[in-house]
């Protein structure tokens, strides 16, 4: 039996491309692999991959705090304290290989690995490396990247283009099906946008729609699917009760995100990493939105990869509020444009990721 951990987590984005990776490894060897999760204790990962049927070690790990904070006071001590703790699960669990899937507990899971003499590979989603897996690469076996040109951050014969590991099935559809379209209550010879911010939202996509339905008088001239995430549910609920505007969805999550994709004609986004691998596998037409509160600004950069290959489209957060809608409708009318986006960014999708990762894993084992 072959024993790998994967370690990563603190959000979605780090958590669901290992789980994506877990699951294939399952599905080829069954139980003649075991795997274990390292994540990073008090986050989101260690309910929900043992939700998913996994186990889970927690390490005492930290972000470092962008503000002067005095939290950050404790961080080394935090930092010694994960790496001790992350050698005795290393050893007790005989890892053949531990795979690194970015989070707070990824850094001192890996180096500690390194540094036993156990292969170590890392994923990285984004465009942009950041400081730690640069760090890292330097005794990692593979790299597994999902955009060209990442030899500007690793070693050139260490990197194998993989694509980001998702879970689910994403996949273009040729017409909006009759399923999709009632269960959105949606019409379907009128033109759809979705917006999405993340399960928690986004204040500026949220405002900017706000702004939006502020001019328009009761009736929106496109169907709109909008997801507020759960931390502006009531706000933008009590907005849209007191501007009550047909041709609205309006809700905290989308659930049934495969028929949301399947009824939107543009995508409004953040460019998270999995966001980005997600659209370009179902082949949607996107503005991106790129965040600024994030490492390395890396979802402008991420965005920027695409723009880079006219697969794309990106509206500054700053400037979102003001043209992001303005920007969409355009784009909605411009039946060319529309085309060259979905057969541009369909272009760089990549179906079999997590079998593309697992198979490095397993030569390293």
């Amino acid at each position: 039996m072959k024993k790998i951990i994967l370690s990563g987590g603190g959000t979605g984005g780090h958590i669901y491309p290992a789980v994506a990776v877990a699951e294939a490894l399952k599905r080829k060897w069954g139980d003649e692999v075991e795997i274990l999760f390292v994540g990073a204790e008090g986050k989101m990962e260690m309910e929900k991959i043992p939700a998913l049927g996994y186990n889970i070690k927690g390490l005492p790990m930290a972000g470092l705090q962008r503000r002067l904070d005095v939290r950050n006071l404790a961080l080394p001590f935090k930092v010694l304290r994960s790496v001790n703790r992350a050698k005795q699960v290393i050893r007790d669990f005989g890892a053949d290989v531990v795979a690194g899937f970015g989070g707070y507990a990824s850094a001192p899971v890996l180096w500690s690995a390194q540094r036993m003499g156990i292969p170590t590979l890392i994923q990285e989603q984004n465009s942009y490396a950041g400081v730690t897996n640069k760090i890292l690469a330097k005794r990692a076996k593979t790299i597994c990247v999902a955009y060209d040109d990442m030899d500007r951050f690793f070693p050139a014969e260490k990197i194998v283009m993989t694509g980001n590991p998702l879970r689910g099935s994403f996949s273009p559809k040729q017409a909006k099906s009759r399923e999709a379209l009632e269960y959105y209550g949606l019409k379907e010879d009128m033109p759809t946008l979705l917006i999405v911010g993340g399960s928690l939202g986004t204040r500026t996509l949220n405002e900017m729609m706000k702004h939006w339905i502020a001019s328009l008088g009761g009736i929106a001239p496109i169907q709109v699917l909008w997801q507020t995430g759960k931390f502006y549910e009531k706000e933008m609920q009590a907005f849209l009760q007191a501007h009550p505007t047909e041709n609205i969805w309006q809700g905290a999550f989308i659930d049934r995100m495969d028929y949301a994709y399947e009824v939107a004609d543009v995508v409004l986004s953040r460019s998270g990493a999995c966001t980005v691998s997600e659209l370009c596998l179902v082949g949607k037409p996107t503005i991106f939105v790129p965040s600024p509160n994030v490492a390395e600004d890396h979802q402008t950069k991420n965005a920027q990869a695409l723009v880079n290959k006219r697969a794309a489209e990106m509206v500054r957060d700053a400037d979102a509020i003001e043209v992001g809608m303005a920007r969409a409708l355009t784009l909605l009318k411009n039946k060319v444009r529309l085309e060259e986006l979905h057969q541009n960014i369909s272009a760089l999708g990549i179906a079999d990721a997590a079998e593309r990762v697992a198979a490095e894993i397993e030569k390293l084992w």
